[in-house]
């Protein structure tokens, strides 16, 4: 297939075009993967003859490189259409990124770009796949930040593969690549990507993928990928134009992200499903929707299930700025520093009430704050079939220490003669004179700290504390609920859930409506309110609806 379109327009021959083999060894072509010669002009050099053979007879070439360290340096590869590489694993074939002789050239291993190469839907590539190598960017350095520090960088693809890669620690995203038509990326790891990004500049991620440019479908899978300390998102997807419709046809299955800024982001999908996944230790939020990407449009209509999303440092579930809807069905939702799920307003994207949100049989427990948290509106939403307990743990008292007793590491606050509740002070800022820290964890006398960036050895601002110095911790907030509405929640049904403590007095409120909630016309039926230090807060009373058949203390 050409860059022309999408419809096939080279001859297909059966003889490949004299000196464009369909499959090569690298070493036989100039490339030497000593580790020491410069292997990128030969490369660059090999892509080009077996693009301009696929681009005359249609029929698609293969690189393999056998083992070894290949110095790509000084300039990245433009790549070409039909053209794979493909390596002997990613243990074995190792493409080391550095730009020693040019800081100005970000150096990815191969790109195709807009604004470098003029790529669009009639300048696409077709027919390449990148299996079973792997890419270490740690040698590339930048004068000021490039988001073209990548792994690869491809834009505007159809049928593309990325299967078994390594990626790791390239100064932005690891493998972001654009507008992928017909493509999957499964069993990819991506470790310490974006270390030159400052968590909030563009891209930084482990696996980015700018989505619309083919109009309103584009189908792709990303399968079985790891992202681990990533300098923005595990994994995200983000629309590229705000006039550009939100593509539906995504699925992200399987997948493993860990302690990134975010764990998995939809920034302007339409019906992406996001299911078995395990999203843990996330600076900011396990599961992400909101309008931070380029376009400022958030995800809608997308189904979130069947995943595990444990320990973020803040929220569990971010949903912000969407319109709706949303289905977020049988997760479990545990242990981190914020709520579990929140419904709340970024400042920017859609400033309507989010519409149809579903919220459905997910185990919530053991989160800092609320179970599930609504601060901005929401109309015709379903909380329906939960399980929520335990949550509210940011429950200890304001305290401070200092003396013999007290000691300070990286990511390690001890206090001999301290006797907190174990997780009381999870998630919130320790202060320390000027120093600061967040509180992944504690025990009774051990606070844990999180990262204070992705793949970062300190939670410190500054530098560790000496040993002895006073610290405080603030208060937990007095008020802790199951479900907690700080906003209009109109027309909602909540129906069935079962909100209580088990191992702690933590939630005082099973259900609570604050003075800046609200419940119009609501459904609140069969719920069990039973075990918490209250069943029902209501500061703000409901008007209509139906309030029937709730199992509250005493009745």
């Amino acid at each position: 297939m050409s860059r022309k379109g999408l419809a096939t327009t080279v001859p297909q021959r059966l003889t490949p075009v004299a000196g464009a083999p369909l499959w090569c060894d690298a070493h036989e072509f100039g490339l030497t993967g000593d580790g020491v010669t410069n292997d990128q002009p030969a490369l660059a050099t090999l892509v080009d003859r077996l693009g301009e053979g696929y681009d005359a007879d249609g029929r698609a070439r293969v690189i393999y490189c056998p083992p070894g360290i290949y110095s790509i340096r000084d300039a990245g590869t433009v790549w070409r259409s039909g053209v794979s590489l493909v390596g002997a694993g990613s243990a074995a074939t190792r493409f080391l990124l550095s730009n020693e002789g040019n800081r100005d050239d970000p150096v990815p291993l191969a790109y195709w770009t807009t604004v470098q190469h003029g790529a669009d839907r009639d300048r696409h590539i077709a027919d390449c796949t990148f299996a079973d190598f792997e890419i270490d960017g740690s040698g590339v350095g930048m004068a000021r930040y490039n988001y073209l520090a990548k792994g690869l960088g491809l834009q505007y693809v159809v049928r593309g593969v990325f299967r078994n890669l390594y990626i790791h620690h390239t100064g932005a995203t690891g493998l972001g690549c654009d507008f992928l038509q017909d493509s999957l990326i499964d069993g990819v790891v991506v470790v310490g990507c974006g270390r030159l990004d400052n968590g909030e500049q563009m891209g930084g991620a482990g696996i980015g993928v700018g989505i619309g440019g083919w109009g309103d479908v584009e189908r792709l899978t990303i399968a079985n990928c790891t992202t681990l300390g990533n300098g923005t998102n595990g994994i995200f997807l983000e629309l590229q134009k705000d006039y550009w419709a939100p593509p539906r046809g995504f699925r992200i299955v399987g997948c493993h992200s860990q302690a990134n800024r975010f764990g998995i982001s939809d920034w302007g999908a339409d019906g992406l499903i996001v299911s078995a996944c395990t999203l843990t230790n996330n600076l900011e939020a396990g599961f992400d929707v909101s309008a931070n990407g380029t376009a400022g449009v958030a995800g809608r209509g997308g189904l979130l299930t069947d995943c595990v999303i444990d320990r973020n440092v803040g929220d569990g579930i971010s949903m912000g700025n969407t319109p709706g809807p949303y289905a977020v069905r049988g997760n479990r939702i545990s242990r981190n520093g914020g709520y579990g799920y929140h419904e709340h307003d970024l400042g920017h994207g859609y400033r309507g009430a989010a519409a149809d949100v579903v919220i459905e049989g997910n185990g919530i427990w053991d989160n800092a704050l609320d179970g599930i948290r609504i601060d901005r509106p929401m109309i015709d939403a379903a909380v329906v079939g939960n399980r929520i307990r335990d949550n509210g743990r940011r429950s200890a008292p304001a305290c401070g220490g200092s003396g013999a007793t007290v000691r300070y590491a990286p990511r390690r606050v001890t206090d001999g003669t301290a006797d907190w509740p174990p997780g009381g002070h999870r998630g919130k800022v320790v202060h320390v004179d000027s120093r600061t820290a967040v509180v992944a964890d504690n025990t009774g006398t051990e606070l844990s700290l999180a990262e204070v960036r992705p793949d970062g050895a300190t939670g410190w601002n500054e530098a560790i504390p000496a040993p002895g110095t006073p610290y405080e911790l603030p208060a937990g907030p007095p008020e802790r609920a199951g479900i907690a509405v700080n906003a209009p929640f109109d027309s909602a049904t909540v129906r069935g859930n079962r909100i209580w403590h088990r191992d702690g007095h933590t939630q005082t409120y099973g259900f609570w409506v604050t003075g800046a909630g609200s419940c119009v016309s609501c459904r609140v039926e069969d719920n069990d309110f039973a075990g918490n230090e209250a069943a029902v807060r209501l500061d703000t009373p409901p008007i209509g609806g139906r309030w029937d058949r709730n199992h509250c203390d005493g009745e």
